[in-house]
């Protein structure tokens, strides 16, 4: 297991600009992973499609099925980049979605909730830590409370974005008229058409056809965002901590808010925003006060995934879930922040778990195995 570490170690004396290239190489990689995922979803036909997803048409079976996927893969960015190229292949209902991706951003939050156990032996140090990671986990849970009931009453989310999809695509982006054709599109569709047209020359059925254009597709879009999020991380390498410190010397707020959000958009992984934190709230050199508005802006910065898969969606309805993962980022803040009163909601909470945490470690092991694995398990086996 030494090598690796040496790798590392010689991976951090390459260039940075080379660094940088390299990502930009990925995210085109990750776009043609988006393609890929969309063609081989269509090569299954509208029949086999139906029935693939017929079974998580219930919004709240849709919700733990997203925040099931996200804990699998440990990253909301492939489970959002998955959502929008189903959708955008126009598979994945726009309605059933919706609740997927508010779901995605409630299993993200498992990340940092397993970093604060690497502190469960240190008494006051880890019922900080513990509240620092949970403060996020109640803020989604708490978001999704008030914005699925009203997403399913009046559509406001779906609405909001189908609005702004129409003025970033054009009048015709929602009208059923056919996408204009642009450079960045063909450039991604390429090398997919180059499979496509192998396979069919191999002979390979529609269906052999679809599952390894999935395969592709997912592969990629996992493997590019790993390597994206590692390469950023050695660029940023030293930065994020001190950025956090000055800000600190600020106070926090809004600028600490958009820090969250600048480190999140730059290492392309919330993740790595909100477990950075977790260990500087529990050595009590960050406040929880001072770290939850850092939470908040890791959780719109982290849309940016989406925003950058719906590229290579070939419907403009990928580009309208993509903006639903942002709107309802920021519908969340909106409640929650601006009033001490409402700001206070997920932050007692996750002092109060916390503090049951550390009396008793079983409330670790049940809250995190119950709301991440048993709970969603049970519902979409409810539900379908």
């Amino acid at each position: 297991m030494d090598t690796p570490a040496l790798n590392v170690e010689e991976g951090r004396s390459l260039p940075k600009w080379i660094r940088i290239v390299a990502v930009v190489g990925l995210l085109y990689l990750f776009l043609v992973g988006v393609k890929s995922l969309e063609s081989g979803i269509k090569a299954f036909g509208a029949d086999a499609s139906e029935r693939l997803f017929s079974n998580i048409s219930n919004p709240v079976a849709g919700l733990f099925a997203g925040v099931l996927a996200t804990v699998l893969v440990q990253s909301s960015s492939v489970t959002t980049s998955t959502i929008v190229g189903l959708v955008g292949g126009g598979v994945l209902p726009l309605s059933s979605a919706v609740p997927m991706i508010m779901g995605a951003n409630i299993g993200t939050t498992v990340t940092n909730t397993l970093v604060s156990v690497g502190h469960i032996r240190q008494g006051q140090e880890f019922k900080r830590a513990f509240a620092g990671a949970t403060v996020h986990d109640f803020f989604n849970l708490l978001t999704v409370a008030i914005a699925l009931p009203l997403e399913l009453a009046t559509g406001f989310l779906s609405k909001s974005a189908a609005a702004l999809t129409e003025v970033f695509r054009g009048q015709d982006a929602l009208s059923g008229a056919a996408p204009s054709s642009s450079p960045i599109k063909e450039a991604v569709g390429y090398p997919v058409d180059v499979i496509k047209d192998a396979l069919e020359g191999a002979g390979m059925g529609t269906g052999v056809e679809g599952t390894l254009l999935l395969v592709v597709g997912i592969g990629l879009i996992f493997v590019a965002l790993a390597m994206i999020t590692r390469n950023m991380k050695m660029v940023m390498a030293g930065r994020i901590e001190q950025s956090l410190n000055t800000m600190l010397d600020k106070g926090a707020g809004i600028g600490a808010m958009v820090l969250g959000m600048a480190i999140t958009v730059a290492v392309q992984s919330s993740s790595i925003t909100t477990s950075i934190l977790i260990p500087m709230v529990g050595a009590g050199i960050l406040t929880l006060k001072n770290a939850f508005p850092v939470t908040l802006g890791a959780n719109v910065g982290t849309t940016i995934t989406a925003l950058l898969a719906s590229v290579a969606a070939e419907s403009p309805e990928g580009l309208t879930i993509a903006l639903v993962h942002t709107l309802f980022n920021l519908f969340g803040i909106l409640v929650f922040y601006p009033l001490p009163a409402m700001r206070n909601i997920p932050i007692r909470l996750a002092v109060g778990l916390a503090e049951l945490a550390q009396k008793n470690k079983g409330w670790v092991l049940g809250y995190v195995v119950g709301l991440f694995v048993v709970l969603p398990l049970a519902t979409i086996a409810v539900l379908r």
